[in-house]
């Protein structure tokens, strides 16, 4: 200011020759934006030249007075000098001129005049700011809205900044201050004019950075218009609310019987056939109270897609009425139920306050990718996007009605995954292409993991330990399933080898080994003593405890060792009884040799007191060594020798077994399922397992895949 003579600079406004006013503008523009000059510069009369030269003056002099006076607003100076002559002129140039620097300085004036909604003179001009005070120029120049879009496409960043800027706030005037009806045929002419799909390509382009603040208020104002038409309540009353509800029902080729006639416009009740509205996925003959979650927003979708993919929605309908009832899929509800999913995700009820963190992230430019979510305006897309992977899941499934919200939960998870998950730079066709292809069971695995999460989030330690009791139970319970397996008994084959490891066995320890084709093995009801014998051929019926005169005490068991491998190899279920192949897994039972004394007493406690005295002074040796027949079986006796002298668990097969009980009784208490309240048909009976009967070996009762 100190550099600048204030009246010096008034007079060259006002002078006569261009290239003195070319000067002043010049520097108007570079100085007003200081609030102290904008007093000094107003109250010399500066600003009815100013005014003056954005009305007669072209070229860079305009260029420079257009400038000027949209900053001089920006310091809230000047709104007295506005009037209908200002207003058209800018219009005007907005609609006709081509020069890019005239046209920022145009753009941002409009765009203050709009988005000005407290002027100091309001009674005296009533209809001067917001966008009524468009309006009269808008109807002498109708390409203005046209014009204004085209200007999103310059290569001007800052000009499409305040075209951007503009939009935004016509936008949010209407939306606020025009009449109920007036507002949505406004949007709609934006939408019509591709407003939606040069603002979504902006959103993804490299010149986000220049554009950050205006992009980031026309999603906050998708938001709010998102709001908006899910607060209008459905009212079959209002013509066009009546219109598109009839629309719907005339697009899904109803069938007219003789002497049957649809609901007319005037309101009066006809006949129509009873199922009119279920047929198209409602639940009642009343459709109106379905929409009141989602207001006119769920009418608009179901709108959209009807008439867009009527083929489509046709041929929906036909396939479900080719399908028992109870197994149809209800269209509108779905419909309705995916409006509701997306609306959800975008958390369009707590736009204020995300916007307001929004706008601060912005300062950072850093977090561009979280901020901006360009897919959201492309909703109608979304929505019919997770329509058709309702349907889809809905086949896949084979649910029936009473599943329908168990298929709304699946598809808010496919949506979170797919949508919300999706970066700023993915393209709609790629989010469509993974909504399609995205498989069930990879999906039923997500839906867990996320109610897991939740849960986790909001139990905290308390999931934590309710998990470590149930691995604990899970362990205990394992224990006691595989030690019934050495309690129940086994076959193992016979082993002509006379080494093991190297180290020669005693043909005391390995009594006819060598003749025998098989070993039968069992655990003592007392758990304390391992009874076995060999034979030629296996028996009709499995020998019992006195026909097994060899016998193990566990208390000269020091260790087990095995070569079973920690990973389960391809399993086979088939079985001989006849012909035995050779078995290479085996399970060497090591210990102390019983001293004379302790051998064959009948004391089994006075035995184990007597053999703990002495094994110290004993070397340790193989005692006996077992031969499984399969892999499984080789996993029962191993884990459970192992866990019968205290010790933990080494297969995989105990271990995968282990979790599934745990993660299944995770799962039952997180979902508080009680099996006395509700069982597996709904009507509180216990299942039955399968019966065997008329099947081999190769059938199995499979018990969650495990």
């Amino acid at each position: 200011m100190d550099e600048i003579n204030v009246a010096e600079l008034v007079e060259g406004l006002g002078s006569d020759e261009d290239a003195v006013r070319k000067k002043a503008a010049f520097q108007l523009q570079s100085n007003i934006g200081d609030p102290s000059f904008a007093e000094a510069f107003i109250s010399l009369g500066g600003l009815p030249k100013l005014r003056y030269l954005i009305l007669r003056a072209t070229g860079n002099t305009l260029a420079y007075s257009m400038t000027s006076f949209s900053r001089l607003l920006d310091v809230d100076k000047g709104w007295d000098h506005i009037n209908q002559d200002v207003v058209e002129r800018v219009v005007e140039l907005v609609v006709t001129h081509p020069l890019v620097n005239i046209l920022r300085g145009a753009m941002a004036i409009l765009a203050a005049i709009v988005a000005h909604q407290y002027p100091s003179r309001a009674s005296d001009q009533p209809n001067a700011f917001g966008f009524r005070a468009l309006k009269p120029a808008i109807a002498i120049y109708p390409q203005f809205l046209e014009m204004l879009v085209s200007r999103l496409s310059s290569a001007d960043h800052a000009l499409c900044a305040n075209a951007l800027q503009l939009i935004n706030a016509l936008m949010r005037d209407a939306t606020s201050n025009d009449g109920e009806t007036e507002w949505p045929k406004f949007i709609k002419k934006l939408q019509e004019l591709g407003v939606i799909k040069v603002v979504y390509t902006l959103m993804q382009s490299t010149a986000l950075q220049d554009l950050a603040h205006p992009l980031l208020d026309f999603q906050a104002l998708t938001k709010v218009l998102l709001r908006k038409w899910r607060d209008v309540p459905v009212d079959l009353h209002k013509p066009e609310h009546r219109r598109a509800l009839k629309g719907i029902h005339l697009a899904s080729n109803p069938d007219k019987p003789s002497g049957s006639l649809d609901d007319g416009e005037d309101g009066k009740e006809r006949k129509h056939s009873p199922e009119k509205w279920r047929r198209l996925g409602f639940e009642t003959e009343t459709p109106s109270w379905e929409f009141e979650e989602t207001g006119y927003l769920g009418m608009m979708d179901l709108t959209d897609y009807v008439r867009k993919h009527e083929d489509m929605f046709q041929r929906v309908l036909l396939e479900q009425s080719n399908s028992p009832p109870q197994t149809r899929c209800p269209v509108a509800r779905a419909s309705l139920a995916v409006t509701s999913i997306l609306y959800d995700l975008y958390e369009v009820d707590k736009a204020d306050l995300d916007d307001a963190k929004s706008y601060r992230a912005l300062e950072t430019r850093t977090s561009y990718d979280k901020i901006f979510k360009p897919l959201i305006l492309q909703w109608s897309r979304l929505h019919l996007a997770g329509l058709q992977a309702f349907f889809r899941l809905w086949r896949a499934t084979g649910a029936e009605r009473k599943d329908f919200l168990k298929l709304v939960d699946l598809v808010r998870v496919l949506l979170e995954a797919v949508v919300a998950g999706a970066t700023r730079e993915k393209g709609l066709q790629e989010v469509e292409d993974e909504m399609q292809d995205y498989d069930l069971e990879r999906l039923r695995q997500l839906q867990m993991e996320l109610f897991e999460l939740t849960y986790e989030d909001t139990w905290g330690q308390h999931l934590r330990q309710v998990r470590d009791e149930l691995n604990h139970e899970a362990l205990q319970f394992m224990k006691e399933q595989r030690i019934r397996c050495l309690l129940q008994g086994a076959w193992f084959s016979g082993n002509p080898a006379q080494t093991i490891d190297g180290d020669q066995v005693n043909q005391q320890d390995q009594p006819r080994s060598s003749a025998s084709s098989f070993r039968y093995v069992k655990l003592s009801h007392n758990r304390r003593l391992l009874h076995y014998a060999d034979f030629d051929i296996k028996g009709d019926q499995d020998p019992g405890l006195d026909s097994l005169h060899e016998k193990l005490d566990l208390a000269l068991v020091s260790s087990v060792a095995s070569n079973i491998s920690t990973t389960t190899p391809p399993s086979s279920r088939s079985s001989s009884s006849t012909v035995q192949p050779q078995s290479t897994t085996k399970i060497t039972i090591h210990g102390y040799h019983p001293s004379s004394s302790t051998k064959h007493t009948r004391n089994p406690s006075k035995s184990t007191t007597a053999s703990k005295s002495t094994n110290s002074r004993r070397p340790e040796t193989p005692l006996l060594v077992l031969h499984p027949t399969t892999h499984s079986q080789a996993s029962e006796w191993l884990d459970g020798l192992l866990m019968l002298l205290g010790q933990q668990p080494l297969t995989s097969e105990t271990k995968k077994l282990t979790q599934l009980v745990s993660e299944y009784g995770l799962k039952i208490r997180l979902l508080n399922v009680r099996f006395d309240e509700q069982g597996i048909e709904g009507d509180g009976q216990v299942p039955e397992v399968p019966s065997r009967e008329g099947l081999d070996e190769e059938y199995w009762y499979d018990m969650g895949g495990a």
